[in-house]
């Protein structure tokens, strides 16, 4: 598909991604919105991983790669991706959006291809760092939703062998220095998971040690990255009990995590709801970033 106009791309893989070869799906961009003025593409079918990059004017030195929502089934690109990414640059961070595989396209090894594309992304930015203006050790990981679950599933996952190294950035680590998540997927578990991305991830009939594995509160790593969480407790979509399982995970484990979970705000709601009290996530994001040196 055409890329997005003036963004600097970077293809995650040198040719093929692993266990795509085969693949037959094709890359589209969906318009969803009907209001004049405001996009909302959902993008699906790529086969050709890659991170789109934004670049601030007065760049602090911290990067994150930010991995956008959409059910496993889907990547809501505007909101949860480029319209995140603005914000971030504005203030000073220099922001990678990821476009990573979705699960159920015909992928080998299915089920690992997001964390495959968010490991090779953390990876490239770091060894990379000096080109992109960024402190090696200062590259973060942000995602919503289900983005928020690839995200997560990186902060634990970082070590796990999903793909065979390929060149001298495989070297590098994949740990994310922090982890900030929205109303993230955390949870396969059926009492409480997200069906569309339970099923698009691991199918219709995962065993309980597919849950288990796939379930980022019972994966949880003990030299894990700091984390910031923000939801709202109205969340139809992802029952506020995905955030609230992660928290105490993380929290048994002694990882420094600052949580927040709003009266109102429902699902999805992105950087659309300022002015609501949901909407000072924003500002307590910065907040805690900056109290942790990365602003």
């Amino acid at each position: 598909m055409q890329e997005e106009a003036g963004l600097e791309i970077i293809n995650l893989w040198p040719g093929q991604a692993p266990g795509s070869a085969d693949v037959t799906v094709v890359e589209r961009s969906v318009e969803r919105s009907t209001e004049v003025g405001i996009r909302d593409r959902a993008v699906d079918g790529v086969t050709r991983p890659r991170l789109e990059v934004f670049r601030p004017a007065k760049p602090n030195g911290t990067a994150i790669v930010l991995a956008p929502g959409g059910g496993y089934q889907r990547l809501i690109i505007d909101k949860e991706g480029y319209e995140v990414a603005r914000w971030l640059v504005a203030i000073g961070i220099t922001v990678f959006v990821l476009r990573y595989r979705l699960p159920g396209e015909g992928h080998e090894r299915s089920r690992d291809v997001p964390l495959q594309d968010a490991q090779r992304a953390l990876r490239l930015i770091r060894a990379n760092a000096a080109e992109f203006g960024v402190a090696p050790w200062h590259v973060g990981v942000m995602g919503f939703s289900a983005g928020g679950h690839v995200a997560a599933t990186l902060a634990n996952g970082f070590a796990r062998k999903v793909y065979a190294p390929i060149d001298v950035v495989d070297d590098t680590s994949a740990r994310p220095d922090f982890c900030a998540l929205a109303y993230p997927v955390i949870s396969m578990d059926e009492a409480i998971a997200h069906a569309g991305s339970r099923q698009s991830l691991l199918g219709t009939e995962p065993t309980h040690a597919d849950v288990l594995a796939y379930s980022c509160d019972t994966m949880v790593a003990i030299d894990g990255p700091p984390t910031f969480i923000a939801l709202a407790n109205d969340d139809g979509s992802v029952p506020a009990d995905h955030s609230l399982r992660y928290y105490m995970a993380l929290r048994e484990h002694g990882i420094s995590t600052e949580f927040h979970c709003f009266q109102h705000g429902e699902h999805g709601f992105g950087l659309r709801r300022a002015g609501e009290p949901v909407g000072v996530w924003t500002s307590l994001f910065e907040s805690w970033a900056r109290s942790n040196g990365w602003l």
